[in-house]
């Protein structure tokens, strides 16, 4: 059981981590071979998606770690900093995300719907604030995360 929840908590942590990375170092700066409107459209399926994603990452991510915390290690009372520092961290991350999701994300939507490219791209600046700041949480966690697994 506590291996299947630490693969658990390792792919969601990957999967909401990496998709950031992807979306910020990857598809943002390939987008410029697109025209403006193409743009928009694009990142309007590409957040459809990616969204929807870590809806399920998110949670997965924080049970699991939980779980493991209170199941197999005794809570947090023995707990090592580094695992007091990746559920604050964690807990940051899933805020933000929130932010972003029912913020700036429904602004872009309802923009785009009414024929505001300008507003949507206000929107979409936002929205990258926002996933560049979850990114940088989520690679410091994964650091952590690195140094707890080392004992230091």
């Amino acid at each position: 059981m506590h291996a299947l929840l630490f693969v658990l908590h390792l792919l969601g942590a990957i999967v909401w981590v990496g998709g950031m990375a992807f979306a910020m170092l990857v598809l943002r700066p390939s987008l410029a071979v697109l025209e403006p409107p193409q743009r928009l459209a694009l990142h309007r399926e590409v957040f459809r998606r990616f969204f929807l994603i870590v809806w399920h990452a998110m949670p997965i991510t924080l049970a699991s770690g939980w779980a493991m915390l209170f199941l197999f290690h005794g809570g947090f009372a023995g707990a090592h900093w580094t695992v007091h520092l990746m559920n604050l961290t964690g807990l940051v991350m899933g805020a933000v995300f929130v932010v972003l999701w029912s913020g700036p994300h429904q602004a872009f939507r309802a923009a785009l719907a009414a024929g505001r490219p300008a507003e949507a791209a206000e929107a979409l600046g936002r929205i990258r604030l926002l996933i560049t700041l979850n990114l940088g949480l989520g690679l410091f966690t994964s650091a952590i995360a690195g140094l707890g697994r080392f004992g230091l």
